[in-house]
């Protein structure tokens, strides 16, 4: 039988091959323009070099003192000492933020507007049988230390196909009175799209406020700024996050990699799939395309609805911010959200973002791994992690921790599957078991403990999200699809192939020379 990935398809829409290349050689010559125009200014001027020496000094101190972590400052650190004039041009054009202090301080406004409107719901961190579940020390941190309130009183549905909660998605918004927010990482303007745009279009014919926000760099491929002005015409607002403007605003280590639509601040949805063609099996270039997702609805939309309205309102300076007035309609009052209790169980979204320096992400990874006392179960397309990571995930297996990683056995990125395959040996070596979907691209970020607690959303296990993306998650506790989650899992398992023994075994000198450089730039891609 012919595997689906050997159908042609290109990933590319037609209409932003253009841009894509454009953006591209506009990088490059950005870069090689920088780099002579030093090189010819050292001629001129012999003073230069020296003074490339002492910045590059200077930069290399004060990336050593940065509290980030230590795997993302090496790479640049010893670029710059090795090549001190290429790696200072490059750090400055690629290696900082692109969002400035103003933005950073408007980020801060926004997210303390709207996380003080939240912040008076009711808390149940008090309540014993909160306190009495394996998952208090996690809500604990998320609630007190992040500010993202912990909720009962919310329906949970979870999908085992990105297919299927596209769907439920479209039927829910048929229904919408009131608004509908999309922000996503990527989305095409395609056959999936379409039907979705439709309805958007008639709901803005009914009165209903429809917002759409997406990443420029996620949705290159897919769109071109015309997207925008065409969904002005519909009576959709649409805004684009961080837009790159080659030779003017080449920044674009911080990416929009949300996932998540709101409807009437009573439902909402996330999970990994973006809304492109490719997500949904309706092509296959790297074979069957795995993805999951979730359904809320109840009382803990609520952090979906501000987590969307934090960047919606970053994207553009002309919007009000300070005022709680100004988001509260778009906050149902809560016995508008809880005609009933559908379930006793806990649930918690949480967002993550580059600016707050907070490692949100991966410390609510980390938190449901030492807590686990039976079994860690990790899908993930990309595995590039840290060494706390990598030593918690040990420690786990040393308790008696059944560990399991599931990663794509069709990479979309042949470089980034090379990197991911570096960090086999070290786990596989610590007893970790490693699968590799053999159908196709695993593109699911989950990881689920014991059959009671589990994290699922955007959030790969690698450098880009868990430190320099915005992103979002939702932590699950005490529910019953928890349970659905794990049995999705381990049907991935049965159409995967186990390659911890092909791993286990020492690597040759010359691989793992390869292995070392591979994750020497991880943190550079």
């Amino acid at each position: 039988m012919d595997h689906p990935h050997k159908n042609k398809q290109s990933k590319i829409g037609s209409g932003s091959v253009g841009r894509v290349t454009f953006v591209g050689i506009s990088v490059l010559l950005q870069v090689v323009w920088i780099v002579l125009g030093i090189v010819r200014l050292q001629r001129i001027y012999a003073p230069l070099s020296l003074l490339i020496e002492i910045s590059a000094f200077i930069l290399v101190l004060a990336l050593y003192s940065n509290p980030k972590n230590n795997a993302l400052k090496m790479p640049w650190i010893m670029l710059i000492l090795t090549f001190p004039l290429l790696g200072v041009s490059l750090y400055f054009l690629l290696g900082r933020s692109g969002l400035n202090h103003r933005v950073k301080k408007r980020y801060g406004q926004i997210k303390e507007t709207l996380w003080k409107n939240l912040s008076g719901e009711e808390s149940f961190l008090s309540e014993e049988n909160v306190q009495k579940s394996t998952a208090y020390g996690s809500f604990y941190y998320l609630q007190k230390y992040e500010k993202y309130p912990l909720y009962k009183h919310t329906k949970v549905t979870f999908f085992g196909q990105a297919e299927e909660g596209f769907l439920q998605q479209i039927e829910d918004m048929k229904q919408a009175k009131e608004f509908i927010f999309l922000e996503y990482h990527a989305i095409e303007d395609g056959e999936s799209f379409g039907k979705m745009k439709a309805i958007l279009e008639q709901k803005v014919k009914e009165g209903v406020e429809v917002r759409i926000l997406y990443d420029d760099v996620g949705s290159m491929g897919f769109l071109t700024p015309a997207f925008v002005l065409r969904m002005k015409k519909a009576g959709v607002d649409c805004r684009i996050f961080n837009p790159v403007i080659p030779f003017l605003k080449m920044f674009m280590n911080h990416r929009d990699h949300r996932k998540i639509t709101v409807i009437d601040g009573k439902v909402g949805y996330t999970g990994g799939y973006n809304l492109a063609e490719e997500y949904f099996n309706k092509v296959h270039p790297y074979g069957h395309w795995k993805d999951t997702g979730i359904r809320l609805e109840g009382e803990a939309v609520n952090s979906f609805t501000a987590l969307f309205l934090e960047l919606w309102n970053v994207a553009r300076e002309t919007d009000q911010i300070c005022s709680p007035g100004f988001y509260q309609k778009y906050f149902p009052k809560r016995q508008e959200t809880t005609k009933e209790v559908w379930e006793q169980g806990f649930v918690q979204p949480f967002g993550c973002s580059p600016l707050d320096g907070e490692r949100t992400g991966e410390n609510a990874y980390l938190n449901l791994v030492k807590t686990a006392k039976s079994y860690v179960h990790i899908t993930t397309p990309y595995l590039m992690i840290t060494d706390e990571m990598s030593k918690e995930l040990e420690l786990a297996v040393k308790r008696g921790v059944e560990v399991i990683l599931v990663t794509p056995g069709i990479p979309d990125k042949k470089l980034v599957n090379r990197i991911t395959k570096s960090y086999y040996h070290g786990l596989a070596k610590s007893g970790v078991r490693i699968f590799e979907y053999t159908p196709g691209f695993l593109h699911a970020k989950e990881v689920i403990c014991d059959g009671n607690m589990a994290i699922i959303g955007t959030i790969n296990l690698d450098y880009r999200s868990l430190y320099l993306h915005f992103e979002n998650g939702v932590l699950l506790a005490e529910l019953e699809e928890i349970q659905k989650m794990e049995e999705d899992f381990q049907a991935i398992l049965q159409i995967s192939n186990e390659v911890t023994q092909k791993y286990q075994t020492p690597r040759r000198l010359w691989v793992r020379m390869w292995y070392s450089i591979f994750r020497l730039i991880a943190p550079l891609l």
